[in-house]
């Protein structure tokens, strides 16, 4: 058995070896290498033409060497530079903001998925125990040989007890498993590595209103910051295309020189200049399609926003109603419970407690700890979603020092 690890912990082992994030950071590094050649003029052209001079005439032929030499310059027109390195710009926010929306959101999970392994493990073993006492009641009452139909009846209904509980552990060792194969994903792991995780207590702060939720996350969430960056990198995009509707000047010197045996060299030399002729492509299609994907870009930062309000709503909601519910419960109800259940066993035993009490209090017994676990499995995934849509970590719940 591993030993127990908390919950602070796992995140930092997570984020230190979770995978992905390699993916992102090397996302970060291909935007900066492209920023940093995005801005440079394109390199200058170097062209030789070697062939040979033949010179006629009344007086005979003549034949030479004739060459020629050009170094070209490509001249981007003014404001395509600035424009390309504002969009690279552009690729680097959003390389960084992608890395820091899934170091957030890991985060969040990696808390949720570890609470709800530690408290699918109490309720494993808390159903485990019931479980127990039903068998080991089971084989007392048949070794005292009952007599009649009461006794038998008490035996089945001890029986089925048992089933149910046994099948209620059943149920939490699969959500145990659940979690823990996807926490060994997270954490780069082996999916059947063991691990236990310590529970952890945790204080729910007053959240404040719908309102101002809904303005931090409109401010704060990293979607909708992404969709802004895409939105503003694309209004470059739309101008980039206006500029590449003006040519690029190529210009440069040359020389040409030209050789015969009967004639003087003749040395030609002077400053070439060219540029495309837009006779059939003159930029206008490429213009309206950066429009086009702006006008989308639009579209879907406003669509967004109206799911990132639905969002907020409905996990405020949900953090309300368990907050409700938690506040009703004292720390050591599950505690109170299991002693309850525990006292009632023995004094079924010793024959003061009637059957249907006992079984009454292990079955609200195993309900109480099923009913508080959800909750709080509940309240903390719903605060923890309500502090990434707003981008605001630790502004509602606080995890304790984990239980010893």
């Amino acid at each position: 058995m591993p030993e127990p690890v908390s919950i602070s912990e796992l995140v930092s082992r997570t984020l230190a070896a979770n995978p992905e994030i390699r993916f992102y950071e090397a996302e970060i590094e291909t935007a900066k290498a492209t920023r940093s050649t995005a801005g440079r003029q394109s390199n200058p052209e170097l062209s030789l033409e070697v062939g040979q001079n033949r010179l006629s005439s009344a007086e005979g032929n003549s034949n030479g060497l004739a060459f020629s030499a050009a170094l070209a310059q490509p001249i981007e027109w003014p404001g395509r530079l600035g424009l390309r390195k504002a969009i690279a710009n552009r690729d680097i926010a959003l390389a960084e903001l992608g890395l820091e929306r899934f170091r957030f959101h890991l985060a969040s999970r990696v808390r949720v998925l570890a609470y709800t392994l530690a408290a699918q493990q109490e309720v494993s073993n808390a159903a485990n125990e019931v479980a127990a006492r039903y068998t080991s009641l089971r084989e007392v009452m048949v070794q005292r040989e009952p007599a009649g139909i009461a006794p038998q009846l008490e035996i089945v209904t001890i029986e089925a007890a048992a089933l149910v509980a046994e099948s209620r552990a059943a149920k939490a060792g699969v959500e145990v498993q659940k979690a823990l194969l996807e926490l060994n994903q997270l954490m780069g792991r082996r999916a059947d590595s063991p691990l236990v995780v310590k529970r952890t207590a945790f204080d729910m702060k007053t959240s404040p209103s719908l309102e101002s939720l809904l303005g931090t996350a409109i401010r704060n969430h990293y979607d909708l910051r992404i969709r802004r960056a895409e939105l503003e990198q694309q209004g470059f995009k739309v101008e980039l295309a206006k500029n590449e509707r003006y040519p690029t000047f190529t210009i440069g010197p040359f020389v040409q020189v030209q050789d015969t045996k009967k004639q003087e060299d003749q040395t030609v030399a002077g400053i070439g200049i060219s540029f495309p002729l837009p006779f059939w492509k003159s930029g206008k299609a490429e213009v309206t399609s950066a429009q086009a994907r702006q006008v989308q870009a639009q579209a879907t930062l406003s669509v967004a926003q109206r799911e990132v309000e639905r969002q907020v709503t409905e996990s405020m909601l949900m953090f309300k109603t368990q907050q409700s519910r938690i506040v009703l419960w004292k720390g050591d109800a599950i505690a109170k419970f299991s002693e309850a259940a525990a006292l009632a066993d023995r004094h079924y035993r010793l024959g003061a407690v009637p059957m249907g009490t006992f079984i009454e209090l292990q079955d609200k017994y195993l309900e109480a700890v099923e009913s508080i676990s959800e909750a709080q499995s509940q309240a903390l995934e719903a605060a923890l979603t309500l502090e990434e849509l707003t981008g605001a970590p630790g502004s509602l719940i606080t995890l304790n020092a984990p239980k010893s």
